[in-house]
């Protein structure tokens, strides 16, 4: 995808400017999520990252810096200032109890 087209997309979605994008993918590609290959005067980009590994790594480092790796204090910490919806309590209780079934 060219940045044109990656600038167009997100302009569609996001309030973000033209520089700002670029800024993006210049970060992005330092931090090697994604990769660039030089056509003609322009850039492609792809990916490099599915966003399955880059939410697994992201999770993870968020996990180890708060929360020393432990996922309950991260429950219990948005539990306690009330982001946990009753259906996300729910959702959290089957899902606990098909791993203690699996």
């Amino acid at each position: 995808m060219r940045s044109e087209d990656v600038v167009e997309t997100l302009n569609g979605q996001q309030k973000w400017r033209e520089p700002t994008i670029k800024t993006l993918l210049s970060r992005l590609l330092s931090k090697g999520a994604i990769h660039a290959e030089k056509e003609g005067r322009r850039y492609v980009y792809s990916p490099i990252l599915t966003r399955d590994d880059w939410l697994s790594h992201e999770s993870k480092g968020l996990l180890d810096r708060l929360f020393g790796g432990r996922v309950a204090p991260l429950v219990a910490h948005f539990g306690r200032h009330g982001k946990l919806s009753k259906r996300d309590i729910a959702e959290l209780k089957r899902m606990i109890a098909e791993m203690d079934n699996g």
